[in-house]
């Protein structure tokens, strides 16, 4: 298990076989998923200060966080 927090394993843990079945049938899906992860791994980064950034900026990988998790939680329904 990671150690960066809101990895989706861990957002949905109910869902983990549902998950793993979009991201290898899903192109789709498994785009969205690459991109959250990828934003949340900026996210971290941010907040723990591994990379500069200014307040604006890391606000906006967070809204962008959230819409990618809103839209994949849409299809994990």
């Amino acid at each position: 298990m990671s150690n960066t927090p809101h990895e989706l394993a861990e957002e949905f843990p109910e869902k983990a076989e549902r998950i793993h079945l979009l991201k290898t049938g899903d192109p789709h899906f498994r785009k969205l998923f690459d991109q959250y992860h990828e934003v949340n791994r900026a996210v971290h980064r941010a907040e723990t200060r591994v990379e500069a950034m200014d307040d604006a900026a890391e606000q906006a990988l967070r809204r962008q966080r959230l819409m990618l998790k809103d839209e994949l939680s849409r299809m994990l329904a």
